[in-house]
């Protein structure tokens, strides 16, 4: 992985649209970046370590081709280098690839017995060389893609470029995305839609094990058994996502600071009036309910999970996605499934989905970005109103992750009773006074850049909380560690007895929320414990509490429904300016994607 764009066209040049794509699938993540383009009806190929900027800066400005490929890699297998970054030639064969090819060295091994031999570390290499070994063999692009299809374990999305057949580009997909958008004068293949948006808004989407030919003139599209098959267009339609930072000087700060608009975006057709809520699906068919997800997903279905079991007494469990199809899951038709994916192109979670799809079970997604792999296969998707959230580090994402799983957690209570009308109405009327809850936080830029002044130089960082806290704590201490390198863990704080506290020394820095009256004494009381023993201790709270040896930072009190929107973003501003003062890439952070599609 990690970016992927080609176009072909009739009369205009098409490297700038190449560059101008893989710019926006930045926000992906990547550490190199590749171009192969026809020049004196030639394969060239340029490529780098490093942005796309780069790239372009290597780029003849005076060079022009009606045809080509392009590629950001985030490295699996190989170091990022420029030799190992894409597109990958092997004699009549260059492509370009994301996904992971799992028999890779299989293949290499059946490779070198034909006396192949490979130049990088890579999978994508030893894909081209396959494709090559069937091409020379066949002379037939079908009967190749479909030999390489049968061959092939693993995720792909490719396309291809052939030396004697430089009229056309081939693509092929499998457990990772493909988009061919069609205009008039050119047809762009991309990994994401946005890749293409400035050009055209109607595109055909693959499905696993189909592929196409792309020319000037058609788009061709087979199943695996080379069987012509017809594709509906679609149109794609842009919500008001605006990609400019505007006056901020990073992405994450500028979403960050929408959250008050995202949030009640996602929950506005649902908050008018009981009725509204009641457009919401009905989760007390089910006796059970489980939530799959990745990173800050993941942490938005543990706050889901608290909210679920607290507030009306639906049995939930979360599973990292990662895991969920190696382990015994207890699945049932009484049990409906809930996919979170930001992206809805998270492989893990992808794969999780096919399982229980494979059971005929029930699932419903909760999904930021329309016409995705994750969307188009579950029984019933919730779509968040974010817009395009750019920094790899997710946070209005998230928030709106929370809103919704709220939505239905109080939809749930009130159908089955565990939650009266009263407290409906109350929720609901927060949810409409958002941005008067949230603004006050988002606003205490001095309260959080001092303490990240006192943070930014440490190596290790503790983040404890009980109850939904704790599940908060988990997210604060995700955001630190994504963007500012930071090593920072988070701990049920009941537990710091039963090991954890021996870590604890003088000026140790400790991060926690209490906003829970029934567990508030206790964390109070492990905060004493690590202060005993020298901790700095920083602490969000709702609760009227005094103490000078705590750094406090207040926030309003509201509901367990809106609370973890108002502890979290402390916790987010906190991460960033800790992250600015350490002067890291915090759109970008290193080793990170944006999407992750592969597993």
């Amino acid at each position: 992985m990690c970016g992927i764009v080609g176009a072909i066209s009739k009369d205009r040049n098409i490297l700038p649209i190449l560059i101008t794509g893989l710019k926006n699938l930045e926000y992906r993540g990547y550490d190199s970046a590749g171009v192969a383009y026809l020049k004196n009806n030639k394969i060239n190929i340029i490529k780098t370590r490093g942005k796309v900027n780069k790239l372009e800066n290597k780029l003849n400005k005076n060079e022009i081709s009606n045809i080509g490929i392009a590629h950001t890699r985030w490295a699996t297998h190989g170091k990022a280098t420029s030799n190992n970054a894409h597109p990958h030639r092997y004699k009549h064969i260059t492509i370009v690839h994301n996904g992971i090819i799992e028999n890779y060295e299989e293949m290499k091994n059946t490779l070198l017995k034909e006396k192949y031999s490979f130049k990088t570390d890579t999978d994508t290499e030893i894909a081209a060389g396959l494709l090559n070994y069937y091409y020379e063999k066949f002379n037939d692009i079908n009967k190749v893609i479909k030999e390489f299809m049968n061959k092939v374990i693993g995720s792909y999305a490719i396309v291809i470029m052939i030396d004697n057949d430089v009229d056309n580009l081939y693509c092929l997909k499998k457990e990772s995305p493909i988009v061919i958008g069609i205009n008039d004068n050119i047809n762009i293949i991309a990994s994401d839609i946005r890749a293409i948006t400035k050009y055209t808004d109607k595109y055909y989407t693959l499905n696993d094990y189909e592929y196409a030919k792309v020319n000037i003139n058609d788009i061709i599209i087979y199943d695996k058994d080379n069987n012509i098959i017809k594709k509906d267009i679609k149109e794609y339609k842009e919500e008001n996502n605006n990609n400019s930072k505007g006056h901020y000087k990073h992405y994450m700060l500028k979403e960050i600071m929408e959250q008050k608009e995202t949030i009640y975006n996602t929950v506005k057709p649902y908050i008018n009036s009981i009725g509204s809520l009641l457009k919401l699906p009905d989760l007390t068919k089910y006796k059970e309910i489980s939530i799959v997800g990745c990173g800050t997903a993941y942490h938005a279905g543990l706050v889901a999970k608290y909210l679920f079991e607290e507030l009306t007494n639906t049995r939930c469990n979360v599973y990292l996605a990662s895991e969920y199809r190696y382990q015994n899951n207890f699945l049932s038709k009484d049990t409906l499934t809930i996919f979170i994916s930001q992206s809805g192109e998270t492989a893990d979670t992808i794969s999780a989905l096919k399982l229980v799809k494979s059971k005929n079970y029930p699932t419903l997604g909760i999904i930021n970005v329309k016409e995705t792999t994750i969307s188009s296969l579950v029984d019933t998707c919730l779509y968040t109103k974010a817009g395009n959230e750019i920094a790899v580090a997710s946070t209005k994402a998230y928030t709106a992750q929370i809103s919704i799983l709220s939505l239905l957690v109080l939809v749930t209570g009130y159908r089955n009773k565990t939650i009266n009308e009263n407290k409906v109405l109350e929720v609901l009327n927060e949810f409409k006074d958002i941005d008067n809850l949230v603004t006050p936080l988002l606003n205490k830029k001095n309260t959080y850049l001092s303490i990240a002044k006192k943070i930014y130089k440490e190596k290790d960082i503790f983040y404890i909380g009980r109850g939904l806290d704790y599940y908060l704590s988990m997210e604060g201490a995700l955001k630190l560690k994504e963007i500012s390198y930071i090593h920072s863990e988070s701990y049920a704080a009941g537990e710091l007895k039963h090991g954890t506290i021996s870590l604890i020394e003088k000026n140790t820095k400790v991060l926690s929320s209490a906003t829970n009256t029934k567990l508030n004494s206790k964390t109070i009381s492990n905060l004493k414990e690590v202060l005993a023993r020298g901790a700095d201790i920083y602490l969000i709270t709702d609760e009227n509490y005094k103490d000078d040896t705590f750094t406090i930072i207040n926030i309003p009190k509201a509901s367990y429904f809106i609370k973890p929107i108002l502890v979290i973003i402390p916790y987010q501003l906190i991460a960033y300016y800790t992250a600015l003062l350490k002067g890291t890439n915090i759109d970008k952070p290193k080793n990170l994607a944006k999407s992750v599609t592969v597993e």
